[in-house]
């Protein structure tokens, strides 16, 4: 591909979400949310006769910021979205329209609504493709496309219908297979799946989470990428140095590995359980409201060349920014460009 040949090292990126605009939303009813895996339609602020403008604006608004700030690889933002995951599963055929399940939240153990699978899990129809085309048309940097990954779906559902919830996966990955094909078609450069939950339940992941998301990667001939984190910075402020599920991940089909570093002060060198995938390594802590400065970035990159050379390693925040306020959003961004510049030009001339 023309525009991938002119990525540069270190190309930085955004993991998926960017703060919506206040406008678009109710910030504190979001919060009050949490991280919804049911639709909660009651967030946006605009009516719903011209919410689809409203969100093409601010999806285009968020594209313009990426690249102000420099970005190498763009997303839409997942402007349009409540949640990272609840779009695409509630779309699905098999999906109860009337009665919602119920787990365990990550944190602390609250009940959270879930939707609930009464039939088989379908996909009938394009969910988020036309997102794709619209981000397609209005850059001409490469983009990058984020969908809920099979594993992660299943574990976020109840079901009447299946026996367990690898069976329910396993459907889910079909959906998930068919809709990365289309967003491809789209014009997607990258596609990534949206698995932190393989780190929440790792001995169920450990059984069944790789050949559920290679299930959803068979025949995709595409650039994937798979992110993994504790969860988000508001959500969860004390987090481990060290993930539990990691290492299976050499042994899935992505080519990329998103990890969150920065918050958690990872021990980098568990990168080296992945000797194969490119890292796409979390360098701004979104707890800290606090920007970083371009130094603080490139002596967190500096640390994970110790185990992965420039080639294999490309620069994000830890996880999605959507909770942050849009200035400091943008500002964090503008600090991880500027420090993957400061890296870059101190590596040696090949």
């Amino acid at each position: 591909m023309e525009q991938e040949q002119q990525l540069q090292l270190l190309p930085a990126e955004l993991v998926g979400s960017y703060p919506q605009p206040d406008w678009l939303i109710d910030r504190e009813a979001l919060n009050q949310a949490g991280v919804p895996r049911v639709p909660v339609p009651h967030i946006w602020r605009i009516p719903p006769e011209h919410l689809d403008d409203a969100r093409d604006d601010a999806t285009i608004v968020a594209i313009a910021e990426q690249e102000r700030a420099g970005l190498d690889i763009i997303t839409d933002g997942e402007i349009r979205r409540e949640s990272y995951s609840n779009v695409f599963s509630n779309a699905l055929e098999g999906v109860d329209p009337e009665q919602r399940g119920r787990v365990s939240g990550r944190v602390g153990g609250v009940g959270v609504p879930v939707p609930l699978f009464k039939g088989k899990a379908r996909r009938t129809r394009p969910v988020q493709v036309a997102d794709v085309a619209f981000l397609r048309a209005h850059t001409s940097r490469p983009i990058k496309a984020t969908i809920p990954g099979p594993f992660t779906m299943s574990e976020q559902a109840e079901t009447t219908y299946y026996a367990d919830r690898r069976a329910l996966g396993m459907d889910l990955a079909l959906a998930v297979n068919e809709e990365i094909r289309d967003m491809f078609a789209a014009g997607a450069d990258v596609v990534q799946l949206d698995e932190p939950w393989t780190e929440r339940w790792p001995e169920r992941s450990k059984q069944y989470a790789v050949s559920v998301i290679n299930r959803a990667l068979e025949g995709i001939t595409g650039h994937t990428a798979l992110h993994v984190c504790f969860g988000y910075a508001r959500a969860v402020a004390e987090k481990p140095d060290t993930y539990r599920f990691l290492a299976e991940l050499e042994d899935c089909a992505v080519e990329q590995v998103s990890i969150e570093a920065a918050q958690c002060h990872l021990d980098l060198s568990q990168l080296k359980l992945l000797p194969s995938k490119t890292i796409i390594l979390g360098v701004i802590d979104l707890l800290d409201q606090t920007i970083e400065t371009p130094a603080v970035v490139a002596q967190r990159i500096q640390a994970a060349l110790q185990y992965v050379p420039p080639e294999r390693l490309v620069i994000a925040p830890d996880c999605g920014m959507k909770f942050l306020p849009r200035a400091v959003a943008f500002g964090k961004l503008r600090a991880m460009v500027d420090g993957a510049a400061l890296v870059r030009r101190s590596l040696p001339l090949s």
